[in-house]
C-alpha cells in the first residue's frame, strides 16, 4: 500500500490502514478545537474526548502528514536534556515531576496501543553505542543519573556486550536502557486517529487554518469554513503557521524546523537481520549530530540521521545516507536503498518542550526535540487536564524556560548552520 497524500516512505507503503477524514465545508461550532493531526494533537483530541468534551480536529493536509508520521520511530526516556540541567531552570521539585511526567508517558503509550489494538509494531530495547572513551563517560553519568531518580532499567556495556546485541565494529561500549523502544510511526499515528474516531472526535483533514481570532470564544477560519470554539489546541508543531501577530511571537520564534532523513534498504533477509542487530533492539549512537536505525518488521534497515537547517535537502542524500550506513554496519556494504524520505522536527534552544499559554483558554505544546513519540502523549494528556480545569502538572512544562532563535525566522538558519558545523568537528574529534 502507498497511501496518497503523504510523504513517499517506508511507512506508507506498510501502512496498515488508509483513513479518509472530509474536508470541513460550513461552520462548526464546538467545546475544543484541536489544531494539528499528528501524535499531540490526536493524544489531546483522545484525552479531551474520554472526559467527555466536544471536540474537533483540523489537520492541513492528511493525519499523520508531518514528523509522526515520518520519524525514526524511537521512543525514547526523558527528555533531550539530563534532568539535572533541567533542575538548575526549574528547581529540583519540578525537574522530578517533569521526570516523573515522562516516564508517565510510556504506560500512556502502552494502555493507549492495548485499549484501542494500535498494530504498529511497539518493541521495547534500546542501545545507545559509545564511539569513543568521552562518550562512554557521558553514558556513565546519564546511567548515575537515572539511578539516583530510581530508574533501573539501564546498564552498562563493554565493547563485548554490545556488540553482542549489534554488529557495530566503532562502538567501543554503551548503554541499554530496557524502558525505551521502537514502533511504525505512521500505524501509530493512524492508529490514534482511527481511536479519536470511535471516541466520536470530529476530524477534518485538508482543512488548514489560515487565521485565529483569540476571543472568547476563539474563532478559526479555514478556507470553506469557520470554527468557533471555548478552547483552542495548537499542536501543529514545526508545521504551524503564523495564524496571527501573538503565535508568531510567541511559538512560531521558539521551535526552529530542523530537516532529519531516514533510507531503508531491501529486504535483508532473516539471516543478515540476525547478525547485524542481533538483539532487535533500536540503536543510537552518541554523537551531537547523531545516526540512529532498527529492523523493520521485514528485516529492512531503516537507517536515519543527518540534519538540514537551512531548509533544503541535501544534494545526493540517499547515496550519503548509504555511506554512513556501510562505515557503521559494514555488513550491510552490498544492500541497495529502496526508500529515501524526510520531514521537520521541531527542536527549541534548549532541546526541551515548550508548553504555554496565548491566553487563558488558548494552549500550545511544541519543541519535542527528538522526544515527541512519548513526550506527545503526555503532552495532550495535560492539556486536556488543563482545558478541564486541572492546570498543575501542564503549568510545570509550561515553567521551563524558552528564549526565542536568534536573527528571526530570515536570519536564524545561517548562524544555526554555522553552529551545526561546529558540532560535527565535534563530533569528529
Amino acid at each position: 500500500m502507498q497511501i496518497a497524500g503523504h510523504v513517499r516512505s517506508w511507512y506508507t507503503a506498510t501502512a496498515n490502514r488508509d483513513l479518509r477524514f472530509p474536508a470541513l465545508d460550513g461552520d462548526l461550532r464546538c467545546h475544543v478545537l484541536v489544531v494539528g493531526g499528528g501524535y499531540t494533537g490526536l493524544s489531546t483530541a483522545i484525552e479531551l474526548r474520554e472526559r467527555g468534551l466536544d471536540v474537533v480536529l483540523v489537520e492541513a493536509r492528511r493525519v499523520g502528514w508531518g514528523a509522526s508520521g515520518r520519524n525514526g520511530g524511537q521512543a525514547v526516556t526523558g527528555f533531550n536534556k539530563g534532568i539535572g540541567t533541567i533542575a538548575s531552570w526549574v528547581g529540583p521539585d519540578d525537574a522530578r515531576k517533569l521526570w516523573d511526567m515522562s516516564e508517565e508517558s510510556k504506560a500512556i503509550l502502552r494502555q493507549r496501543v492495548e485499549r484501542y489494538g494500535i498494530d504498529c509494531d511497539l518493541r521495547w530495547g534500546y542501545l545507545l553505542g559509545a564511539l569513543k572513551r568521552r562518550h562512554i563517560e557521558e553514558l556513565q553519568a546519564l546511567l548515575a543519573e537515572w539511578e539516583g531518580l530510581g530508574y533501573g532499567l539501564g546498564r552498562m556495556l563493554s565493547q563485548g556486550e554490545i556488540r553482542a546485541l549489534v554488529d557495530c565494529p566503532a562502538y567501543v561500549g554503551g548503554l541499554l536502557d530496557s524502558g525505551s523502544g521502537q514502533l511504525h510511526p505512521l500505524n501509530y499515528a493512524l492508529g490514534l486517529a482511527e481511536a479519536a474516531r470511535s471516541l466520536g472526535v470530529r476530524i477534518y483533514e485538508d482543512t488548514p487554518v489560515t487565521r485565529l481570532d483569540q476571543g472568547s470564544p476563539a474563532v478559526a477560519t479555514t478556507p470553506k469554513g469557520r470554527i468557533t470554539a471555548d478552547f483552542v489546541a495548537l499542536c501543529g508543531n514545526a508545521y504551524l503557521p503564523a495564524l496571527s501577530a501573538d503565535v508568531d511571537r510567541t511559538i512560531r520564534a521558539r521551535v526552529m524546523p530542523v530537516g532529519t532523513y531516514i533510507i531503508a534498504t531491501e529486504p535483508l533477509g532473516e539471516a543478515l537481520a540476525q547478525q547485524t542487530i542481533p538483539s532487535g533492539f533500536a540503536v543510537a549512537d552518541v554523537n551531537f549530530v547523531l545516526n540512529y536505525y532498527r529492523l523493520g518488521h521485514d528485516t529492512r534497515m531503516l537507517f536515519g540521521g543527518g540534519v538540514s537547517y537551512s531548509g533544503y535537502e541535501p544534494r545526493r542524500l540517499a547515496e550519503k545516507m548509504r555511506r554512513t550506513m556501510v562505515r557503521t554496519l559494514p555488513r550491510l556494504a552490498g544492500k541497495k536503498v529502496e526508500f529515501c524520505w524526510g520531514g521537520h522536527v521541531g527542536i527549541t534552544m534548549n532541546r526541551t518542550p515548550h508548553f504555554g499559554r496565548l491566553a487563558p483558554h488558548i494552549f500550545f505544546a511544541q519543541g519535542f526535540s527528538g522526544h515527541g513519540v512519548l513526550l506527545t502523549g503526555m503532552a495532550g494528556r495535560v492539556i486536556a487536564e488543563a482545558i478541564h480545569g486541572q492546570a498543575d502538572r501542564f503549568d510545570v512544562f509550561a515553567r521551563i524556560p524558552h528564549q526565542p532563535f536568534p536573527g528571526g525566522r530570515m536570519f536564524r538558519m545561517p548562524a544555526l548552520v554555522l553552529a551545526m558545523v561546529w558540532y560535527r568537528l565535534r563530533d569528529l574529534l
